[in-house]
């Protein structure tokens, strides 16, 4: 395998060394070192380096194709419910028939009989409710929120729990720089200056993050270093103004360049941030910075799991393929209530089914392919817009990815919708219910009942399409 590869079965490297892209399968943000004796999933991407992979696994045994066949179980759990309208409706007919004949029995008076069969409520059910429904589906879709059917939406109005993956959905998935450390007397700037200088030439998403940070700063710079040596997995080496500079993972810098920390300095280096991830710069092999590289989490996510808790959700869980490390920091800022770290796809699965069996309701966000049977799984999956087109089909609402605001919005549309279908449902019963009364006691003619009944239902209906959030 080359870089920029697909590796297509799952296996363990064998020789060589490279950096693979796994956020698809583990959904850890940044690139993962494999040499020999590491495992390699199906469906990642080789970033830099080559290396060989022995198959260890069959056609259809591989880590992607588990993720789809726990999908298609999971699909098949589905119970196909019926509408709530028509349950409602249908469960109606019998009690009007039953009146009408129950009136005529004690009656004989067929005019009161027909009162009653003239006021059916599943008329106004049928129609006023299904409205509601297609409104509220029609009003989330001027939200940027696409979703598959009306039960999803009664799904998540019912939700006390909601799990949301890590990457590319609480965060960006797109590493940045968050800081430069400077050591040995430096400035920052010049610091990340030189960084970009070099890393430049090999671009991946790390190197990438240094550049743009740099471009951003305007810290435009001049290529008077001789060659540039890449070692990959490792780092980079090259000569500027006659002095060796290094810069690339504590390994490559430390022990195998054998750079050391400036006398003095130890505990600066020691308080580094431990919830970044390090790119270490070294001149004349002597430490001269620590770039801190964040997957920075979308501003919007704290006060988005505040909203959600407020409108009823008991519980939020945040899972993620990354780091213990990584997970705290990110748990920590966002607030969530658990987090679970280094998690495969079938451990959200599994998770999922567990609080199924404890009673809950369960939302699952995500965006990759290894956050798809857990959508499938939950009683309602949610996409993000831009993430795997797995994750968009088996998912049951789509979200835009750039706002996580579109969860609160969706949540609020959802129970709005259930209010109104729970206050259509007493205003039909109950003035059906007098009409019906005023009709057995001979006061309303059946004509007169069926205009005020069908003007009621047309009302309602109209009610039923009107927007259900004013603001």
């Amino acid at each position: 395998m080359r870089m920029g590869g697909v590796i297509p079965l799952d296996g363990r490297v064998t020789g060589g060394e490279c950096l693979v892209n796994q956020a698809s399968i583990t959904g850890e943000s940044m690139p993962v070192r494999k040499r020999d004796g590491s495992p390699a999933y199906a469906g990642t991407v080789v970033e830099e380096g080559e290396c060989v992979i022995r198959v260890e696994k069959a056609v259809g045994s591989a880590q992607y194709d588990k993720i789809v066949r726990m999908i298609e179980e999971s699909e098949k759990l589905k119970s196909a419910t019926e509408a709530k309208a028509a349950h409602l409706a249908d469960s109606l007919v019998p009690y009007t028939l039953g009146g009408t004949a129950l009136t005529w029995l004690l009656t004989r008076n067929v005019t009161k009989a027909v009162s009653v069969l003239m006021v059916d409520f599943s008329c106004a059910l049928k129609l006023a409710m299904p409205l509601a429904v297609l409104s509220a589906m029609r009003e989330s879709s001027a939200h940027q929120i696409t979703v598959k059917g009306g039960k999803f939406l009664e799904a998540v109005a019912m939700a006390d729990t909601i799990i949301f993956d890590k990457t590319g959905t609480l965060t960006h998935a797109e590493p940045t720089v968050a800081q430069v450390i400077p050591f040995h007397g430096q400035q920052a700037d010049e610091m990340l200056r030189l960084a970009a200088c070099l890393e430049e030439h090999y671009p991946h998403s790390m190197a990438n993050a240094v550049v743009r940070a740099a471009l951003e700063k305007g810290l435009n710079h001049e290529e008077h270093h001789t060659k540039v040596q890449y070692v990959v997995a490792h780092g980079i080496s090259s000569m500027v103004d006659g002095q060796k500079v290094v810069i690339g993972s504590y390994h490559f810098v430390f022990e195998d360049e054998g750079c050391v920390v400036p006398e003095g300095e130890q505990q600066k280096f020691n308080a580094r941030p431990a919830e970044y991830s390090h790119l270490y710069l070294a001149i004349s092999g002597v430490l001269s910075a620590v770039i801190c590289i964040e997957d920075p989490i979308r501003l919007e996510a704290p006060e988005v799991i505040c909203a959600l808790k407020e409108l009823g959700i008991e519980k939020t869980v945040m899972m993620t393929g990354d780091s213990e490390r990584t997970a705290q920091a990110v748990a920590e800022q966002i607030g969530v209530d658990a987090y679970y770290a280094e998690v495969l796809p079938e451990d959200k699965a599994k998770f999922i089914q567990e609080e199924h069996r404890k009673g809950r309701h369960v939302i699952m966000v995500g965006d990759g392919i290894n956050d798809s049977p857990a959508l499938s799984e939950a009683d309602t999956g949610i996409a993000i817009a831009d993430g795997a087109a797995i994750a968009r089909e088996v998912a049951d609402i789509t979200i835009s990815a750039d706002d996580l605001w579109a969860l609160v919005t969706l949540k609020r549309l959802s129970d709005a919708l259930m209010k109104r279908i729970d206050v259509n449902y007493r205003q039909i019963i109950s003035f059906n219910s007098l009409l019906i009364l005023l009709g057995v006691l001979g006061i309303l003619p059946p004509a007169t009942s069926a205009l005020l009944h069908n003007t009621s239902t047309i009302l309602i209906s109209m009610k039923s399409m009107t927007d259900l959030l004013t603001d």
